[in-house]
């Protein structure tokens, strides 16, 4: 995403909408985007400096690390900001600012349970054999 300085009024300017996924690399890490990248920020420019917060949505399906199936997730930025010296460039991409806020809130173990509303099979029989277990020791 760039943005073009002289198109950002002195009082900042607020953009909401979605982008191509900024994550394109991670394919090979079996991670695939879902849809655009959907942003809602106010930008600015003061003392020297662009400045921008707001929000960043992107889905991306990751695989689980318990049962290795695929599932579909929302990597979410509730608090995107930045600010970034102006050394001369008509336009500053915001892209790099936007990846690295993205891949900081990416899930290290993801699990497809992670939210509550899934039951992970392999969570299921771990279980079930762990109760098996426990009812051997003690019998």
């Amino acid at each position: 995403m760039k943005i073009h300085l002289k198109q950002i009024p002195v009082d900042g300017l607020h953009l909401e909408g979605d982008e191509e996924c900024p994550l394109p690399e991670l394919a090979s890490e079996g991670i695939r985007c879902l849809g655009p990248l959907f942003y809602n920020i106010d930008i600015g420019v003061s003392g020297g400096a662009l400045w921008a917060n707001g929000s960043l949505r992107q889905g991306v399906e990751l695989s689980c690390v318990c049962c290795l199936e695929k599932f579909a997730y929302e990597i979410k930025v509730p608090a995107f900001a930045l600010r970034t010296e102006l050394h001369g460039p008509e336009t500053v991409d915001l892209t790099p600012f936007m990846r690295e806020d993205l891949l900081l809130n990416l899930p290290a173990h993801p699990r497809c349970d992670r939210d509550g509303d899934h039951v992970c099979k392999a969570a299921t029989k771990s279980g079930e054999i762990g109760a098996l277990v426990v009812a051997f020791v003690f019998s």
